[in-house]
């Protein structure tokens, strides 16, 4: 096996025997085969939407092909054979379209290679055995690892567009746009001959895309369930029965509250669905009582822990204890062996399994965080945060945010935020924010010193706020007494990065570590026209900061 994606990838350089995040080398060779199969089916599609020929389950199944193969999401073996031979179906049917699209045009149509003439194997070995053939690996014996590290940085910031495609698209919110820029970028990696430039522009298209793409979401998060609004979240236990979510699909947690109403069983959030106790439709619901535990990372220790049932929602599963895995439950595109999937929405396995538990004993003293400063809040008070800038009593905003990870490095977040001067505001965003968001940071004129903005998607509500105070004060983003001091671990991750890029924001601050599929070569670009850095030290990266 070989992949490179995740931030905590072996050595720095990449896994070659065993997954980091507990991948095995036959599921990584799985998912290597459906990213190829997904590439065949980009090739037909973007050209039958040559001849205004589209295909809407092509457009749904390239986004949850791509989706399932991030990080911490499908490392079940039968279910990634089963969405292979979906694959190949949908390519049969858009390669017909197309065939019909050129005879129809009286066009000759093209011969494609590659991907686009991928059959599957009959037996899930002989899969593993495609999918071993067609390594990304491959990718950099054949251009180089400069060139191939740029298409890879394309593929895998498509990849966390797609988790936001994903998420938007369940709640309604679609942009055909959207689907024509994944068929022609994954159109576009299968063309043979690249150059660095066209690969960084494309890159930075990405970038381009994904804000709309996040802006998607956010209209589907906000109509669906209201503004976030500021609010107090429990981060301790309440007396009872009890279910906690985890991953970032806030309808698979709108579902859930609703079947479990009346039945005695509290819910709480984990990791990434901490934000959602903000959003005015899911927080009415009485048994929604707080949060447990914190990023991720922590989840086999919490877990265990958990005296209830577990819900696992899109990606950052991790593989599961035996003391826990009979009351583990996926749904959505997350899976694990042995582990019962909810494929309908219907959680009644996941009620069972919470009354059959014993639930917390008793109350514990409750201590709260708060949550729910997207833009739509911040904005409400803009007026008084741009006085406070005026005046002096605000000197500088901090975005400190991103992806989580277990890899050592990580406690220069936490240091850092403590460290921030008592007149600064602390942005943040995503898991990374567990790092520090227990912490006491007191507040500026009423205005508190750290603003959790909400998910790792919500970059969208921070890039509005920061947009909305550069117009402000008559400048651009860079104009602004605002650093990006961002942590990464997976390809969303890589996406919102892109997105930032595009934007033309500078002086960016990345870390704990530097992609691995970003070589010397594309860095020196990138470090020429945006300045980007790594961290080095809290101590030296504010004193780089503030001067």
């Amino acid at each position: 096996m070989f992949c490179y994606q995740c931030e905590q990838t072996a050595k720095g350089t990449g896994c070659t025997a065993f997954g980091v995040c507990g991948k095995d080398p036959e599921t990584s060779a799985l998912q290597d085969l459906l990213i190829y199969a997904t590439l065949g089916i980009g090739q037909y599609a973007h050209r039958a939407r040559q001849f205004g020929s589209k295909n809407h389950d092509a457009d749904i199944f390239v986004t949850e092909a791509l989706f399932t193969t991030i990080t911490n999401v499908d490392f079940d073996p039968e279910r990634l054979k089963s969405l292979l031979h979906k694959a190949y179906n949908i390519k049969e049917k858009v390669k017909q379209q197309y065939l019909d699209a050129c005879r129809q045009s009286e066009k000759t149509p093209e011969e494609l290679s590659g991907p686009a003439t991928w059959k599957p194997a009959t037996s899930l070995d002989e899969l593993v055995r495609q999918g071993e053939a067609v390594s990304l690996e491959n990718n950099i014996k054949e251009y180089g690892e400069d060139i191939a590290g740029l298409m890879h940085l394309i593929l895998y910031g498509l990849k966390g567009m797609a988790a936001y495609v994903d998420h938007a698209q369940i709640l309604g919110q679609e942009d055909d746009n959207v689907y024509a820029f994944f068929h022609e970028t994954l159109n576009f990696l299968t063309k043979g001959q690249f150059t660095l430039d066209e690969l960084l522009k494309t890159a930075l298209k990405c970038g381009e895309v994904n804000i709309r793409i996040m802006e998607l979401l956010d209209k589907a998060n906000t109509g669906t369930y209201g503004h976030p609004v500021p609010t107090a979240v429990p981060i301790t236990a309440k007396k009872g029965k009890a279910i906690v979510v985890s991953g970032h699909d806030l309808k698979d947690l709108d579902e859930l509250l609703k079947q479990t109403e009346g039945k005695g069983i509290n819910i709480y959030t984990h990791g990434e669905m901490l934000p959602t106790h903000a959003y005015p439709e899911l927080k009415k619901y009485p048994h929604f009582v707080g949060n447990y535990g914190g990023a991720w990372q922590d989840q086999q220790k919490e877990f265990d822990a958990f005296p209830g049932a577990i819900l696992m929602t899109t990606n950052c599963i991790q593989k599961p204890k035996e003391s826990y895995k009979n009351r583990i439950f996926t749904s959505g595109l997350v899976a694990w062996p042995g582990v019962t999937h909810i494929s309908d929405r219907n959680f009644a396995p996941v009620i069972e399994a919470a009354l059959a538990a014993p639930g917390f004993p008793e109350d514990e003293p409750e201590k709260t965080i708060m949550v729910g400063f997207g833009h739509n809040a911040v904005m409400g008070v803009a007026d008084q945060v741009i006085n406070a800038v005026k005046s002096g009593a605000i000197r500088h905003f901090f975005l400190i945010g991103g992806c989580d990870g277990a890899k050592t490095g990580r406690n220069y977040y936490t240091q850092l935020a403590q460290m921030v001067p008592q007149d600064s505001v602390i942005l943040t965003l995503a898991c990374g924010k567990y790092r520090f968001n227990k912490l006491e940071f007191g507040d500026i004129g009423g205005i508190p010193r750290l603003l959790d903005v909400g998910q790792c998607n919500d970059a969208y509500s921070a890039i509005q706020i920061a947009v909305a105070l550069a117009n402000a004060f008559n400048t651009d983003v860079n104009g602004l007494p605002l650093s990006f001091i961002l942590s990464w671990y997976e390809q969303k991750a890589v996406c919102i990065l892109l997105s930032l890029l595009c934007l033309g924001i500078k002086n960016m601050r990345l870390g704990p570590s530097l992609p691995a599929f970003v070589t010397p070569a594309a860095l020196k670009v990138l470090q020429d026209n945006f300045n980007l850095m790594t961290i080095t030290t809290p101590e030296a990266d504010l004193q780089a900061i503030l001067g």
